[in-house]
């Protein structure tokens, strides 16, 4: 008998409590997180509730928690979390997954999406055939690539392939901001790279005050990258938009590639366009795995 995302339901039940939380499980090719509806209330002590829930072995599993709630200035607003409790502003898988929740679970009708972000207003288009969503394009607005912006210390206003002393080697880093802090690191092969090693050196390297995720980018011809991922507050991912975004900008940037790349990342790929207007549009899938109800410890 085939089961379908919808008749998957599963309870994660940590102890007794009155607080029941209704949840979807979604992933941006990979990258997952664990989606609340908040339109009508929202849970209490969100950092906590996010290390719980995130717990692949006591939780339900997933890389943080993503809270849909109202705006006042855009047609939905989206809080997200990592893993480690820490907030986040911004992040394109996630967006991409709100974006078929909400048209899957008939919470509104427009096409595109306007959703208030940490990082600003960003527009969800979705791609349709006939009433399914095949995929979901984001605007991902303008990079920053000024050091204030990001932020990134250092002497110039840009840090373009800015050479860096570690103890697994020097390497050479692009400073990107997509709404969150991006350091892109462009390498011969990936997998000679010490990923587990350098990734967490990298995120908390004295250049970025607030950390930054950081990408190792492979570049295969001028219009296809591979590319791996240590995110800030989380660790390795399948799957980081803004980072693929970043990772595009760099190499256009470093005249690597084009403006318009496939990004190959573990969990999947995604199209990159940086386009005339100087915007960034980000296109991919969104898939949802089940739904359940959390009971939260007290």
């Amino acid at each position: 008998m085939t089961t379908t995302a919808k008749d998957r339901e599963v309870t994660a039940v940590t102890a007794s409590c009155p607080e029941v939380i209704h949840f979807t499980k979604m992933h941006g090719i990979g990258n997952d997180y664990i989606y609340i509806n908040c339109m009508e209330s929202t849970p209490e002590r969100l950092p906590e509730l996010a290390r719980e829930m995130s717990d692949r072995h006591m939780g339900v599993g997933g890389d943080g928690i993503v809270l849909i709630c109202p705006s006042d200035v855009a047609d939905f607003r989206m809080r997200m979390f990592n893993n480690d409790g820490s907030e986040a502003r911004m992040c394109g898988n996630a967006s991409r997954c709100i974006a078929r929740y909400l048209h899957d679970h008939n919470l509104t009708r427009n096409n595109p999406i306007s959703l208030e972000t940490l990082s600003g207003i960003k527009v969800l288009s979705l791609n349709m055939e006939g009433d399914e969503v095949v995929s979901v394009t984001v605007d991902m607005g303008e990079p920053s690539l000024e050091k204030e912006a990001i932020p990134v210390i250092a002497h110039e206003d840009r840090v373009v392939e800015k050479c860096v002393d570690t103890p697994y080697g020097r390497v050479s880093v692009t400073a990107v901001s997509m709404g969150n802090p991006h350091g892109v690191i462009f390498v011969d092969s990936i997998p000679d790279i010490p990923f587990d090693a350098l990734g967490p050196y990298m995120e908390r390297h004295g250049m970025w005050p607030d950390r930054a995720n950081i990408e190792f980018a492979q570049v295969i011809d001028p219009h296809t990258i591979r590319m791996r991922v240590w995110e800030r507050g989380t660790g390795e991912t399948l799957a980081c938009g803004t980072g693929a975004c970043a990772t595009a900008v760099a190499a256009a940037l470093t005249k690597r590639t084009g403006r318009k790349v496939t990004l190959c990342l573990r969990g999947g790929d995604l199209q990159i366009e940086w386009a005339d207007n100087g915007h960034v549009l980000m296109t991919g899938p969104a898939t949802e795995v089940f739904q359940g109800t959390y009971h939260r410890q007290g």
